[in-house]
């Protein structure tokens, strides 16, 4: 039995927050937040990816929050936000999300630097250019994510472009089974679609169980709208500074949208390319995706005294 197929051990708690609060949405989606670290340090807020929650995080929170404000969410039927109504899924009712959270834990004014892996990074993409969104972003990050084509561009089946693997894709990705309990077979089938060959054993259960949590019928809508995704106008919208990664072994968000993107952006400040990491890089590569938050944090944050996270929780 190889490295993979045994069990690592029990899973690491996730971090605590300080507070936690719910904003509620344009439509009345009522949405998880959690804050943590020192309320008057500089701000980071955290937009985790399809079938992902806060606990996505869990490295980048435990590190960054000793001396930042560490804003993270879980995105509308993930994690301990309640599903959806009928209709609330959409890259508008994401944007709407992403400016509920920045209205509910921002003062006017105060700046933060915003980061979003894969489904999280088409939420800024989708918001950008909002007032709101503009109002309180400083920086951006951009992690293993796409704009537009990601159903066409996946790698997940080995297969030779074109329609067949295109609408394979699709039904993969789209499909309705359930996955379960977390199993020796299902880690296996998730380290080749989403991660790189070599994660280590306990990195691969940390992802598997987290998306393992996420329910199927969250999973099944959002699947409809990223294969119908289209936010090629947002990339040219999101005009603050702006970071990519990705990894290079990445088969469902492939490396050619990371450098479409960078090309499209209309300030790119750095691009990264982490060999031999797949989709799941903020628990594949932590540090390095850490590094470039608190590298954006470091040269584009100016904190007022004044300009705090005000933290209150919104009536409901």
């Amino acid at each position: 039995m190889s490295r993979l197929m045994k069990r690592t051990g029990p899973a690491v708690p996730p971090p605590v927050a300080a507070r936690e609060l719910t904003a509620v949405s344009a439509d009345g989606a009522r949405i998880h937040v959690e804050l943590h670290g020192p309320e008057d340090a500089p701000v980071v807020v955290l937009s985790h990816g399809w079938t992902c929650s806060t606990h996505f995080w869990a490295a980048q929170i435990r590190d960054l929050a000793a001396d930042h404000r560490v804003i993270a969410y879980d995105q509308r039927g993930h994690g301990r936000s309640p599903a959806a109504a009928r209709g609330g899924h959409s890259t508008e009712a994401l944007a709407d999300d992403l400016e509920a959270v920045l209205a509910a834990t921002l003062e006017r004014g105060t700046k933060a630097v915003l980061a979003g892996h894969s489904m999280g990074g088409m939420t800024i993409m989708a918001a950008a250019g909002r007032p709101r969104f503009t109002e309180h972003t400083a920086a951006v990050l951009l992690c293993s994510t796409g704009s537009s084509r990601l159903v066409h561009e996946s790698l997940v089946l080995p297969m030779r472009p074109g329609r067949l693997r295109t609408r394979l894709t699709a039904a993969i990705l789209g499909s309705s089974a359930p996955l379960g309990p977390v199993t020796p077979v299902s880690r296996r089938i998730l380290r080749y679609a989403t991660m790189g060959p070599g994660s280590a054993p306990a990195r691969v259960d940390e992802c598997a169980r987290i998306v393992h949590a996420c329910p199927r019928g969250t999973r099944v809508a959002w699947a409809g709208v990223l294969e119908e995704l289209d936010l090629d106008a947002g990339v040219r919208r999101l005009t603050v500074p702006t970071a990519v990664i990705a990894g290079t072994a990445d088969r469902l968000t492939p490396v050619v949208h990371a450098r479409a993107m960078a090309e499209a952006l209309p300030q790119c400040v750095d691009v990264t390319e982490l060999p031999g990491m797949g989709h799941m890089t903020p628990v594949e590569a932590p540090e390095a995706v850490t590094a470039l938050i608190r590298s954006l944090a470091d040269v584009y944050l100016d904190v007022c005294p004044d300009a705090s996270p005000k933290a209150e929780e919104q009536a409901v």
